[in-house]
């Protein structure tokens, strides 16, 4: 038991507590900061143990599963474990068959829209897209009509305000007919060529893949125009190639990765979409395509919305238009690009879903994709 004091002796021991530490406030702030760093330590020797004990792919269905748990708890524990651990949580960023599904729909609706124009001899190429939206009844989640900004006999060029931004989301559709869809499309994912044939590329990397879906998570850095910054992204993609209904698909957006930590040498774009639908006229290996994509981004400037808009107008064609001569010199010159058809990635399937745990037991430590073969 402790002796009691006077308050004299007590009111002195308060005044030179508060002459030596600043005050009881400050030996109450010391003793936070004391206890908050007890617990990062001990986080960081907890990472470090599993770390050891586990493989990559144990520690990534294990943070999957915590993170299933503690996902919407008050300051998402779940976030600052995978941190902590280093891993990507696939089950929560994976591209799910349901986006790539949605891009190929709007590939159907504006090839409905076409097809209805041309038999009325209206029109020979897509009229403006509609939103899924518009016409409903239900202002308050109306989506922006599109307004046409490019309109050339095998390109045209469409943008909409997205609702709550400054900025645009824009829609391409054009056609080529001198390059097969599978040399397109192989050039459009084969980050080496890129590197090769575009030059504002500082750096391209894949940084990880999942083996359920196919999805890939990528490392971009690209040079912007003068006086601005180069931008970086963090990205996830998926394709997928339907033999059967004659269509393939690229869907790419932005995420944050714990192993590419912001740099104070790029702007880290963070707000990125992209979706790519290549319908072919006959097969994926004769020449003569139609394709769909549709764009958005934000390139974190401080320009006026009109001076974006027309940096990224002008800008897609430009970049189409080299992606279409990369594959017209690939194609002539046979310079050699992966196949990616030939090797598409494994869909999510019930099996998949059946044989994932068991497969990463018998391959711990092996996450490799499956064999790729040049065309």
């Amino acid at each position: 038991m402790f002796p009691r004091r006077p308050p004299a002796a007590l009111a002195a021991w308060l005044a030179g507590a508060g002459a030596r530490g600043g005050g009881l406030l400050a030996l109450l702030a010391n003793q936070c900061r004391f206890v908050t760093g007890l617990r990062v330590r001990r986080a960081q020797q907890i990472a470090q143990l599993y770390g050891r004990l586990y493989s990559e792919s144990s520690r990534r269905v294990l943070l999957g599963r915590l993170w299933r748990r503690l996902r919407g708890r008050p300051g998402h524990a779940s976030a600052l474990m995978a941190a902590l651990a280093g891993v990507f949580v696939w089950d929560e960023e994976r591209i799910q068959e349901e986006e790539l599904q949605r891009s190929i729909d709007e590939m159907k609706r504006l090839e409905e829209m076409s097809n209805m124009f041309q038999s009325s001899g209206v029109e020979r190429h897509p009229p403006e897209p509609k939103s899924q939206t518009e016409g409903s009844e239900d202002s308050g989640g109306k989506e922006q009509p599109w307004e046409m900004v490019m309109d050339k006999k095998h390109f045209k060029l469409w943008r909409r305000p997205i609702t709550g931004t400054h900025l645009y989301q824009y829609r391409v559709f054009g056609t080529y007919t001198d390059v097969t869809p599978r040399q397109f499309f192989n050039v459009q994912l084969d980050t080496e060529y890129r590197k090769k044939w575009d030059a504002l590329v500082i750096k391209l990397e894949v940084i990880e893949r999942d083996v359920v879906s196919g999805s890939e998570v990528l490392h971009w850095v690209t040079h912007f125009p003068y006086p601005m910054y180069s931008r970086d992204y963090v990205y996830v993609r998926r394709y997928s190639v339907d033999q059967e209904n004659n269509v393939m698909v690229l869907v790419s957006r932005a995420v944050e990765h714990p192993s590419v930590p912001e740099s104070p040498e790029f702007v880290r774009v963070r707000s990125y979409e992209s979706q790519m639908v290549i319908r072919p006229h006959k097969s994926f290996d004769e020449n003569g395509f139609d394709y769909l994509l549709t764009y958005s981004d934000n390139p974190q400037t401080v320009f006026p919305r009109y001076c974006v808009s027309w940096m990224v107008s002008s800008g897609m064609p430009d970049f189409l238009e080299k992606l279409h001569m990369a594959t017209l010199k690939a194609k002539n010159m046979e310079i050699k690009v992966k196949d990616y058809i030939s090797s598409k990635p494994l869909e999510m399937s019930s099996e998949a879903k059946a044989t994932t745990s068991s497969s990463e037991r018998k391959n711990e430590g092996s996450c490799g994709p499956a064999r790729i073969e040049y065309a």
